[in-house]
Order: C-alpha cells, then structure tokens, then sequence
C-alpha cells in the first residue's frame, strides 16, 4: 500500500482545519475546567476527555487519521462513563453525550479526508455507516427531546374509575380549596377520560387588571375562583372583586378597590358566608359551640364575600350586588395594621391568601416578608365576627395565652411565625388548622425565641370559637431554611392497619416532605423519625441535633444530590454546574448557613408551595405538584454601604448581597443555582406532578410537568415544546371523571392528565401562562373548567384573562 500522503483539497484541508480548532476549544476548555473539577476532588471524566480531545484536535488539523482514531477512543469511552455516572436517564445521557456525538458525526464523516491525506485508501463505505449510525441515533435523541420521561411510570392495576352517581346534586366550590378541608376535588364526570378531547373554550372573560411587573416582587396573579349557583366570583392582584354568570362569563357586578402597596401584589382567592343558612354546630365532644350570629331580614348582605386586602384590610361585599356590607367594620372594611406597629405601610406585612371561614368567625392570617430585619410585625392570626367585623380573638404565637388585643400603645409580638397560606376548618371538631412559616429571620435564629422555636414551620391546630390552641406539630426544629408549611392542609380518610381509615389531615412542606397527621390529636399517622443532621458554626446559633423525617410517606424532589446530579443543557455548563456544587458546602436537606458559600436545595420557594394538593377520594390518590430550583446561600458579615437595601421582594438572580437588618450579616439567598445558560444545576425534572398512592403509601406515578415553549434561557423563548418538567407555582384540581387539571407551569397551557396513569390527555392553549388554581363546576347542565391567567412566573407576558373550557 502506498504509504506516502495523497494530495488534499485546499477546501478538504480547511474544513480539516476547522473542525480540528472547534474540537480543540472545545477540548481546551474541558482541560481547563475539568482541572478545576479535579482540585476540588470531583470527577477526573472532563480532565481527561479534555486532554484527549486537544490530542484528536492537533491531528485532525495536521490531516493524520490518528486524530478520527484519538476522537473515536475518547467518544467510546464517554459514553461507557455516562452510562456508568447516570445510568439510562435520558435527559442526565442526553446532557453528557449529545454535543459529543454531533461532533462524532462530523469526525466520522471527516475521517476519509484524513485517511486520504495518510497515504491510506479512504474507507468511505464504513465512515459512510459509522457517520448514519451516528446521525440516526442523534435524530433518536433529539426526537426523544420531545417525549415525555416519566420519573415513575404507572405500572400495576390502576384503581377503577368510580362513576357519579345517578342525582347526586352538584356541590358549589364555595370555599378556596372547594371544600373547607381544601380537597380541590370535584364528583363530577361529564368531562372525564374519555370526552376531554372535546373540550374547548366557552368563554373569555378580561378583568381589566393585568399584573404590571413579573417576578416574586410585582404583581401577579395567583387567583383561585369561587363558584356558588350561577355565578363565579373572582379576585384581581389590586384587589377588585368581580361577579360573573357561571355558563357565560357575562359581567353581573365589579367592585373597584384598586388597592396598592410597594409590592407583593396578589390576590389568591375569597372566602364566603350565608348568613341564612342554618347554623352548624360541632358534632365531636369537647368543642366549643360556634357563635351564632344575626342579618336582619331584609338587610343588605345576607350573603357575603369575604377578602383580604393587600393594604391589610379585611372586606365584605354583598354576594348579589357588590356593594360594602355596612354592618361590617366601618362601611364594609376592617383595619388588619391595628396592634401590629411598624412595617406594614412598608410592605413588610401583606394578606395574600384567601380568609378563613370558620363557622361564624373569618380568620385571617398575613405574610411577613423573609429576611429583612430583625424587628418585623408579628405573626398574628386573628378571627372576626363574620357579620360586625369585630375581632373576637387573637392568637399570638409571641404571648399564645393571651387572646385580646394589645393594650393601648402596644402591639402584638415583634417578629414572630407568621400564618401567611391557606388555613383550613374541621366543622365537626370547630378547629382551625394553620400551617405556620418561620420568624424573622429565617437564616439567621440567634434572636429567636423558644416560642418562636416552639412554633416555627409547624401546624397549629386553633379553636374557632375562642382561638386556644388544641395542639401544634412541628415538621422543622430551628428552622434556618425557609421550610415553612406553605400550604392549606387537606382533609383525608387516611387508610390505616386492618382496613379502616382515620380522620386526617396531609400537608406538603417546602422541603419535600409529607406529612399525615390525626386531624384531633396532631400524632402522625404515618412514621416519622428523628435524624441527626450536620451543624453549622454560627457564633450564637442554637442548631437542633435532630429534624423530622416523615419516611412512610414519599419525597418530592429533595432527594440529596451527589455530583453526577448536575445537569447542563450540554456537556460543557454541565461542567461548570459541577465545579459550582463542588466548591459549595452541602450536607443535605438541612445544610445550615453560613459565611462560606452553601447551597440550598430545595429552596426556599420548594419543594412544594400555596397551590396545595388535590385529592381523588374514589382512587385513595393524593396529587402533588412540585419546583426543583435551589439557592446558593451564603451569609456575608455586613460593612457599612456594603449591601444592597432590603425591600423583601422574591426578585431572583440578585447580583450583590442585602442586609439583614439588625444583624451583624447580609445574605446573599435568592440567588438561583443554575448553569451559564440560567437553567437549574441539577437534572430534570425541575417540576412534576405526582401521583401518590394512599393505601400504599408510594408513588403510583410522576410525570414531567411543562415545557420550555414560553421560556428559555435569558428569557428568550424557545419555542420548543420540549417536556421537560418547569417549576409549578399553582395548584390542582382532581375530578371524578378521572382527570387531574393544573395550569401552574412556565407555558401557557391547561392541561389534563388521566389520575390513573399520568398520561397527559388534553391540553389547551392560555392566552398567557397561568399561576392560578382551576375549579370546576356546572351550569346550565354543562360541566366547566375554569382558570384565571395573568401570566407565568418567570414570562413577562402578562394579561388578565378569566378562561372557562366545556365540552363542544
């Protein structure tokens, strides 16, 4: 064989040339990073491909077939390291192997020219099938970009689809999670498995108030609707309550509050209360009789809607016109800043979730602002008389003995845990269940008390009538996390040994976990142990030895993540992920703050949040959606003029740190752990819905949530419907036709999945992306779902949309 170089085009050398300086930066930089990686005594993978990368480079632009073979030995075992680091995960092989195998194609294909130019016959036949190979399992990935990957798959005999029964009545979703135990379930079944296909928009409906600015810190809206009779009320983010006719969407009345406040502008939902409809009193021993209470026959306001204000007002409107109730406070409104002294004109208080009804008395809680200062408003609920305004009790968790108003001149206690979700009310046993955040600060306790200790991220059981506690569990101890409770409990039939079910009530918590408790004694149902976890070392800290790990029940997204968890959209921010976790400290779910850089996942947005669960009674199914975004946290000791000011807001991404006022630090905790490309470090899904089984007690299915068709690194929009699975902000809604709705991903779709197996079945468009809850209910005989849609988190498209699909 003729040994001796055969003449090269100038064009074949170029193209040689070129892809040899590709191959080498892109070698160059594994080198340089993976060099990084290894000093920080993580993976030797990006070191070494790297180095053999620049080696395959130089040859390939010298035209020596060595550099085809050099890349082939480097790409071979690239792939036997991404099976044996992230198994047969899709997205984890996609991310390590797919810019390399698109590089392989071209080498293969190139290798004939560098043959050519060795003197050597081109064996362009077997580059010819190695190149297609390639290719072809290339395009297989990139299809599979576009199909969903189940984290469980069903698998098993799903439960039955139980029918409704023939005259059942439908019920109103007359309560913010549709029932006062926040089931978000309905018994209806016109619209089921079988006939979504044919849903479609009814009606439209604009509010003339669309939220003004995205991100944690503006407007959004949130909003889940209420539905009595013929008629929808909703709720806009200043606070303006509209009536609408239930089939049409037609206008009945609109109240303009046009309330305003620097920022955490939202209105979550709205509580109601029929003042004629006969009193129901508790039916188990040892509770407190409901007060009852009187609306002259004839008088305005028989029926009421009932909101929390964003200016820290509690309103009652008239159900059939609109107009202020004005036996209710002063002309319909109830000042919520009296006792709690400074902050609230501040923003440093505000009411985001829908009041309480709770026989006679509405309850209301309100959201502190997180890391801020140590002199914040304290974490009060209060209940009023659902007909006067007047307040009937207080439960301070500073002074929980006390439950009158401060004295003159006082106020309730500074910066306690604040009830700022969802609560929910038990009318048998007349108790109010509230699911309780931290105290300020969340990431710095050297000034927390032992109540707040005591009531910090745990569930407070409360009488409705009088506001004692009946008892209180805690899910975190010491909490330095932001791990609230953020969401309404729900009341189940818990399944226990022998067959029977127990009166319960199951919450998600932000760091993932989930919690079953007996809805009269607090005890959980389901086993929880005490762990040992790692202290930190913060002069004055008090850390707990233990935390809480309910493992009976499953994690949602908190699993602990170990290097090869990383993720990038390709190889090379995957690498720079890598480098960030290694240079972090992480122990785990409860790594505890500090001046050294650390890393919080879940973070403080979750894990789970405010849009709740779902349940399915008929299926013994609970369904929780989820967010997998951590933060990178890091306390910084404070200088003069150092720190940005402290508004409070959620903004994400800050780029410098902000003061923790009163401390001797500043924080640097919104900021998101994610790659060069503003995509999550770690592996997907970064949102799911899950399906968990409650006889079992495990996941029966979960499945990627959203797509990234609405959004996109910096915020460019892809226009990609890549299923994914994106953050969730929202909630759900089950039904008994065997689906399951929610609207709360990062695209703009309602979407149905069949409760059973998690297949999605149905999807319509949104004008924009939604954060609210749907409900469904009938009218005129049709069975609708509606969602309100005033944008996605992380979009800056923004309307005011109230959207209501039916069957054609």
């Amino acid at each position: 064989m003729n040994k001796e170089r055969a003449p090269v085009s100038i064009s074949a050398r170029i193209w040689l040339a070129l892809l040899g300086l590709v191959l080498f930066a892109a070698g160059l930089f594994f080198a340089f990073y993976g060099f990084q990686l290894v000093s920080l005594k993580g993976s030797w993978y990006f070191l070494l491909a790297g180095i053999g990368l620049i080696a395959a480079a130089v040859q390939i632009v010298r035209a020596r077939q060595s550099g085809g073979l050099i890349f082939g030995v480097v790409f071979l075992a690239s792939v036997v390291w991404a099976l044996a680091d992230a198994g047969l995960d899709f997205w984890a092989l996609f991310s390590r192997l797919m810019v390399l195998a698109g590089f392989a194609v071209l080498v293969a294909a190139s290798f004939p020219l560098m043959r050519r130019a060795s003197g050597l016959s081109s064996l362009c036949k077997p580059s010819a099938v190695v190149a297609g190979v390639l290719a072809l399992a290339s395009a297989a990935a990139l299809w599979g970009m576009f199909q969903p990957h189940p984290t469980v798959v069903a698998s098993g005999k799903a439960p039955a689809r139980t029918p409704v029964a023939a005259g059942t009545p439908p019920t109103n979703w007359e309560h913010y999670g549709n029932t006062s135990g926040g089931s978000r379930f309905v018994a209806l079944d016109q619209i089921n498995v079988d006939t979504v296909k044919g849903l479609q928009p009814a009606w439209t409906y604009r509010t003339g108030d669309t939220p003004i600015s995205p991100g944690g810190g503006g407007a959004e809206d949130q909003l889940t609707p209420l539905q009595i009779g013929d008629r929808v009320y909703v709720c806009t983010p200043h606070n303006n309550v509209i009536a609408l006719e239930a089939a049409t969407g037609k206008e009945i009345w609109k109240t303009e509050i046009n309330a305003k406040q620097n920022k955490w502008m939202r209105c979550r939902g709205l509580a109601y209360f029929d003042a004629a409809r006969p009193l129901e009193q508790p039916t188990l021993p040892d509770s407190s009789p409901v007060t009852a209470v009187n609306v002259a026959a004839g008088a305005l306001c028989q029926q009421r809607i009932l909101m929390n204000s964003i200016q820290s007002e509690l309103i009652a409107l008239d159900a059939a016109t609109g107009q202020f109730c004005p036996d209710f406070g002063t002309n319909g409104r109830v000042d919520l800043k009296t006792g709690l002294g400074k902050g609230p004109e501040a923003g440093q208080y505000s009411l985001t979730s829908a009041p309480t009804l709770a026989g006679t008395t509405v309850v209301v809680g309100g959201r502190v602002a997180d890391n801020v200062g140590v002199d914040m408003p304290g974490g009060v609920v209060r209940g009023y008389d659902a007909v006067t305004g007047a307040l009937r009790w207080a439960f301070d968790p500073g002074n929980p003995d006390v439950h009158t108003a401060p004295e003159a001149g006082k106020t309730y206690v500074r910066s306690t845990p604040n009830v700022w979700a969802p609560m929910s009310y038990d009318a048998a046993s007349n108790t109010v269940f509230m699911p309780v955040g931290s105290a300020a600060i969340d990431m710095w306790g050297v000034k927390h008390t032992d109540l707040d200790r005591k009531y910090g991220a745990s569930m407070l059981a409360v009488d409705a009538t009088t506001g004692r506690e009946k008892w209180v569990y805690q899910t975190v101890h010491n909490d330095l996390w932001d791990f609230d409770i953020p969401m309404q409990p729900t009341f189940v039939d818990f399944p226990v040994d022998g067959g029977a079910t127990k009166p319960a009530l199951v919450f998600g918590t932000k760091s993932g976990q989930i919690f079953v408790l007996d809805r009269q004694t607090g005890k959980p149902l389901t086993k929880v142990e005490e762990r040992a976890v790692k202290p930190g070392n913060m002069e004055g800290e008090r850390y707990s030895p233990t935390q809480p790990f309910s493992v009976e029940m499953p994690v949602i997204g908190a699993d602990t993540m170990k290097e090869s968890d990383m993720w990038g959209a390709t190889a090379f921010d995957q690498l720079v992920c890598r480098i960030k976790f290694k240079s972090m400290r992480y122990d785990g779910l409860f790594t505890a703050p500090g001046t050294d850089p650390s890393l919080n996942l879940p973070g403080s947005l979750g894990g789970m949040n405010w849009g709740g669960l779902s349940v399915d009674p008929t299926a013994g199914y609970l369904f929780v959606n989820d967010m997998r975004v951590g933060l990178e946290v890091q306390l910084i000791e404070q200088k003069p003029g150092g720190a940005r000011k402290n508004d409070g807001s959620e903004a994400p991404n800050i780029t410098s740190a902000v003061a923790l006022i009163g401390t001797p630090y500043a924080i640097n905790a919104k900021v998101r752990f994610t790659s060069p490309l503003d995509i999550p470090c770690q592996k997907p899904p970064f949102g799911t819905l899950t399906a968990v089984d409650m006889k079992t007690r495990q996941v029966a299915w979960q499945v990627p949530v959203g797509t990234v068709q609405d959004t996109g690194p910096f915020g460019i929009k892809m226009g990609l419907p890549v299923p994914i699975g994106m953050p969730t902000i929202g909630g759900t809604l089950a039904t008994q036709g065997g689906l399951v709705f929610i609207a709360a991903t990062q695209d703009y779709y309602l979407r149905a999945y069949d409760s059973r197996t998690g297949q999605e079945v149905w999807k319509g468009r949104l004008p924009v992306g939604s954060q609210g809850t749907p409900i469904s209910y009938t009218a005129g005989g049709k069975q609708f779902v509606l969602v309100s849609a005033g944008g996605a988190r992380n979009s800056p498209d923004r309307g005011d949309y109230v959207v209501a699909y039916a069957l054609k």
